[in-house]
């Protein structure tokens, strides 16, 4: 039953107004899945105005699952919040000429398709450029744009192997592990967004629009900057160490007499104060773990003495003792202590919002606070077409016929 549900124990954010910095700027998104509604969502968080373009079957995230919410997809409405919907068939000639209208208007573009596709539905950036000189222009590809591999199809699992970021992610002498969320996704979204907002700024100097290229594997490639940089200067290549750092002596996991949790011995200062805790002062003066370097080297001896003290009691009641003293320390939540976590809730981070169809919808927020406010949302995740109608008539002044001509022969 649906009034079981943990979205019913959130806090009930209305919908608002929002923040407003982008207020003005319109984007038009014509992505699918996750990376590009994605970064459409954020630049709607911060107050753009968001219109959807998905063709007669929706965007595809739209039927992954299980698991829906009164048969939506939840994992769209996770990426697409503050949006219009418009229903639209834009490979007909008659849908086509309702896209260049409304890009004609537009301040960005978000486009998900390879450049060979593109062109072929006339939605590239040298065929749009010439209706909108002043149009930012982002595509977001697993390969870029240009490239032996630029035609190549790409999801995020795959963008997660050709990265190294599989390959670094498990345990030691265990299979590589792909992160838990869909990280290239979402850190290509991430980048859409960032570089449009720098786009839009330079636009106010030149009055220029730009191309913009994303590539998942790029993306998720710069992720790994700090293992890559210490590679290519050291030629140590990096290897998976599961929950410990390769590069911090004492940065792991480790059990308690219940439940692990976390711990960050990340310079000579914590780690003092971490035996000072323990009535171990002997750790601390000991020559053999004065450095970091040193301490590395006897690694497994000194995470085996840390080990065999964890176990003699509880995680909360080490927690405890450890934010007294300042060393970094924490649970290994599951999700569902996430969605309950009092400190995210009482910010703004996770909450659920009405929406027109009658329900409430889980939403992870914007989850940045801007003049001690959090982001509120402005529009629930739309309906596939719920807007169209109002966006033709409303946004480009189509007549009540045209909008009945275009729906009767399968354009909208």
């Amino acid at each position: 039953m649906t009034d079981t549900l943990p979205l019913h124990d959130l806090p009930l954010v209305p919908l608002g107004l929002g923040f407003d910095m982008l207020e003005g700027v319109r984007v038009i998104d014509l992505t699918t899945s996750v990376a590009g509604p994605y970064g459409a969502m954020l630049l709607g968080d911060m107050g753009a105005e968001v219109i959807k373009v998905e063709r007669f079957h929706g965007d595809d995230a739209r039927a992954w699952g299980p698991p829906f919410l009164e048969e939506e997809s939840l994992w769209f409405l996770s990426v697409n919040r503050n949006k219009q919907s418009v229903r639209l068939d834009y490979a007909k000639p008659e849908g086509y000429q309702v896209l260049c209208d409304l890009i004609r208007g537009a301040d960005v573009l978000i486009v998900n398709a390879p450049g060979r596709v593109a062109k072929k539905l006339q939605i590239d950036y040298e065929t749009l450029k010439t209706l909108n000189p002043r149009l930012v222009y982002i595509s977001i590809t697993g390969f870029g744009l240009d490239g032996a591999r630029a035609d190549w199809p790409c999801y995020d699992l795959i963008a997660e192997g050709y990265s190294g970021v599989m390959d670094i992610t498990g345990e030691l002498g265990g299979e590589p592990q792909k992160v838990g969320a869909p990280a290239a996704d979402m850190l290509g979204g991430q980048d859409a967004a960032y570089a449009a907002l720098a786009a839009l700024f330079k636009r106010q100097r030149t009055g220029e629009g730009a191309l913009i290229d994303v590539a998942l594997v790029d993306s998720m490639t710069r992720f790994l900057a700090c293992r890559i940089v210490p590679y290519l200067g050291s030629g140590e290549t990096p290897k998976r160490t599961g929950a410990k750092d390769s590069v911090i002596a004492i940065y792991q996991a480790f059990d308690t007499a219940d439940l692990p949790l976390t711990l960050g011995l990340g310079n000579d200062g914590i780690w003092a104060r971490f035996w000072e805790l323990l009535g171990r002062p002997g750790m601390i003066s000991d020559p053999r773990y004065a450095t970091n370097a040193s301490r590395r080297e006897l690694r497994e001896e000194i995470t085996g003495v840390i080990q065999d003290i964890l176990r003699t009691r509880p995680r909360e009641a080490w927690l405890a003792e450890f934010r007294k003293a300042r060393i970094p320390s924490g649970p290994i939540n599951r999700v569902d202590e996430v969605s309950r976590d009092e400190a995210l809730l009482e910010r703004g981070v996770i909450y659920r919002t009405p929406a027109p169809a009658g329900h409430d919808v889980p939403q992870v927020g914007l989850a940045i606070r801007i003049d001690g406010q959090s982001s509120q949302p402005r529009l629930a995740p739309p309906r596939l077409g719920e807007h169209t109608h109002a966006v033709l008539g409303g946004l480009l002044g189509y007549e009540d016929a045209k909008i009945d001509a275009l729906s009767a022969s399968g354009v909208i």
